[in-house]
């Protein structure tokens, strides 16, 4: 194999273990002995409460295109880009619902895709999600990048500037990694768990055990089935057993008390929380939250969980959606504002600061509070400071005429 070669080889996988190690990360079986893969990971409600407070969020974030301008910058409602993101990316989606579901994609598999609709000059006229698990990532054996997507009728190669890529954590900068199947092992225990605690109750809340037949039993399994058409099952979990002919029931399953059931339930919430860096209380779990930190967990996790993600989007989308010729005078940004104000009495103080230091006018404050502006003529624009500020300059030049 040349080096060449051996330098653009495909790096779009990781293999099915590390060199010495029996660690899998691809979708399948657990050491819990459960299938964990994309479909039965979203059964379990913690992983689902992730994926969906996650995606929801990413999903209703005002998303706008911007041109930057003398004065800094302004919002390109003009650009063709701007309706596409704001509005509708095809005729089939709105924003929130075509952002929702690459964001669900990024959580579950790892990557996100979709494919880039163009005009003839190059300008985007549609964007439509394609499923991650049909599609493969690869480099000819000239380097150059490729997507080939696999549909019912066959494979279609789509160039890099045809895709909208969007890459979770990976070990080659090309593709990321699903945090399912990274983490499978940990998502394993919790559908064990509550499989088990599903099995439980199906069985009369009674753990499993063994009738002692003081003789000898000529159709054990007559017996066994009559017993459990009696007495197993949630609805015959209040009847009275009735043993004859001295048998005996022992009990030999770990009854849930001692196995600390409803602790390694508990423990694989945070757990599963703790992959997709959500707040516990987000997705249910109140004990460590209370009215004086939950405000700054909330906005913990804007700052630490949302966003690196919303990070990964806006460079996607700017390296992929706009023209060499526009990334210079064009940006794509999320306003994530809204989810870091605090309450209305903590925003009306810094509303107050801002406009008595004079970096803020009555406008600012009013388009911040999504309020209609006040015209120019009327003051809506001024700039205020405190009357009894000078600036320092001008008081050493007083002194020194002095």
């Amino acid at each position: 194999m040349s080096i060449l070669t051996r330098l653009f080889r495909s790096r779009d996988k990781p293999s099915n273990t590390l060199p010495g190690s029996a660690f899998s990360f691809l979708f399948g079986g657990s050491t819990a002995g459960k299938i964990v893969n994309e479909r039965t990971a979203m059964q379990t409600t913690a992983v689902y409460a992730c994926v969906r407070i996650l995606a929801e969020t990413v999903a209703s974030l005002p998303l706008h295109t911007y041109k930057y301008t003398a004065m800094g910058k302004e919002k390109a409602i003009n650009h063709s880009l701007y309706s596409l993101l704001h509005d509708s990316p095809n005729p089939d989606m709105t924003s929130f619902v075509f952002r929702e579901t690459l964001m669900s994609h990024l959580l579950v598999y790892g990557n996100a895709y979709a494919q880039i609709v163009r005009d003839g000059s190059g300008r985007v006229m549609g964007l439509y999600p394609l499923m991650p698990d049909q599609m493969r990532v690869d480099r000819t054996p000239g380097g150059v990048l490729f997507y080939e997507y696999r549909k019912d009728t066959g494979y279609t190669i789509l160039r890099p500037d045809q895709v909208l890529h969007i890459p979770g954590l990976g070990f080659d900068g090309l593709v990321g990694y699903s945090p399912i199947a990274m983490a499978k092992n940990a998502i394993g225990i919790a559908m064990a768990t509550e499989e088990y605690g599903a099995s439980f109750f199906a069985n009369g809340a009674n753990p499993g055990g063994v009738l002692e037949h003081p003789g000898v039993v000529k159709e054990p399994g007559k017996l066994r089935d009559s017993w459990n058409e009696l007495y197993r099952g949630s609805n015959n979990a209040s009847r009275v057993a009735v043993l004859e002919e001295g048998m005996k029931f022992h009990q030999i399953a770990i009854p849930p008390e001692q196995a600390q059931f409803l602790q390694t339930r508990k423990y694989q919430l945070n757990e599963i929380a703790r992959i997709f860096r959500i707040p516990p209380h987000m997705i249910g779990d109140l004990e460590k939250s209370s009215f004086s930190n939950i405000e700054q967990q909330s906005l913990e996790y804007v700052k630490y969980t949302l966003d690196p993600w919303v990070v990964r989007w806006e460079q996607a989308m700017q390296q992929a959606l706009l023209l060499p010729s526009e990334k210079r005078d064009y940006f794509v940004k999320f306003n994530v504002n809204g989810l870091l104000r605090g309450d209305y009495k903590s925003r009306m103080e810094g509303y107050s600061t801002g406009r008595q230091n004079g970096w803020l006018s009555a406008n600012d404050i009013r388009e911040m509070e999504d309020m209609d502006k006040i015209p120019a003529d009327e003051g809506g624009d001024l700039y205020l400071v405190n009357g009894n500020m000078i600036p320092l300059t001008g008081t050493n030049k007083k002194e020194e005429s002095n």
